[in-house]
């Protein structure tokens, strides 16, 4: 006689193809919606998925529930996107992060600024601890070399990059600046904190075909569009 139980040891089966598509067209109406209004209803966002109330809950039992998965995938994207960066020039290095940075959250500044600044931004600001670190790490490795400024201390200077870098996240959604201006824009504020004037950081992003918006990774908020990359 066949046994029809199941082992308490067998593999979770995986969802059913449409549960998991469903899923992602969610998370991708989410991140259009709320990029709009910040206090969209879980129902507004189920309706721009072509979903159902009901199907949305399925997913999500609260829009928090829904928010934080957003931000755990947004700090998983990000510490990806910036985590090979390695240049010999401190400057250059540090001129790329904040241009990796950029393509990551531009098309989603709301909803990124809300993960910075908003409640649930000290369990956002530990997903990024790796991102700081590795700030850090270039700081003091152009500190020893004497690209960067000397007068402050690297841990310091790291924390005065980032809130230099994060004001300009903060203009782009007051103002809703172009790709191309946020791109030069956090890459000079980055640069002009860290000791450079602004003819010489100026000077470097015309000099580093690297930090040409054109040479950056292309980036995608989208889950949809991200899967469709990933597929052979």
């Amino acid at each position: 006689m066949t046994n029809t139980s199941t082992s308490p040891h067998r593999a979770a089966r995986a969802p059913r193809r449409d549960a998991a598509e469903n899923r992602i067209a969610i998370l991708d109406a989410a991140i259009s919606e709320l990029n709009h209004n910040p206090d969209a209803s879980l129902e507004t966002i189920a309706s721009a998925a072509g979903l159902s109330r009901r199907s949305i809950y399925g997913h999500f039992s609260t829009r928090d529930e829904l928010v934080a998965e957003l931000n755990d995938r947004g700090i998983a994207r990000v510490t990806a996107a910036l985590a090979p960066i390695r240049h010999d020039d401190a400057r250059v290095a540090l001129a790329l992060v904040g241009a990796r940075l950029w393509s990551e959250v531009e098309d989603v500044r709301v909803t990124a600024q809300l993960a910075i600044r908003g409640p649930r931004r000290e369990i956002v600001a530990e997903g990024l601890d790796p991102v700081r670190r590795g700030v850090l790490a270039i700081v003091e490795q152009g500190v020893a070399a004497g690209q960067l400024r000397t007068d402050i201390e690297p841990r310091t200077l790291a924390r005065l990059i980032e809130g230099a870098a994060l004001s300009v996240l903060d203009e782009a959604v007051r103002d809703d600046i172009s790709h191309g201006e946020g791109h030069r824009l956090v890459i000079l504020v980055a640069l002009s904190t860290a000791g450079l004037s602004w003819r010489e950081a100026a000077e470097l992003i015309d000099a580093s075909p690297e930090l040409a918006l054109e040479a950056q990774p292309p980036a995608s908020s989208r889950l949809s569009e991200r899967s469709a990359g990933a597929r052979p």
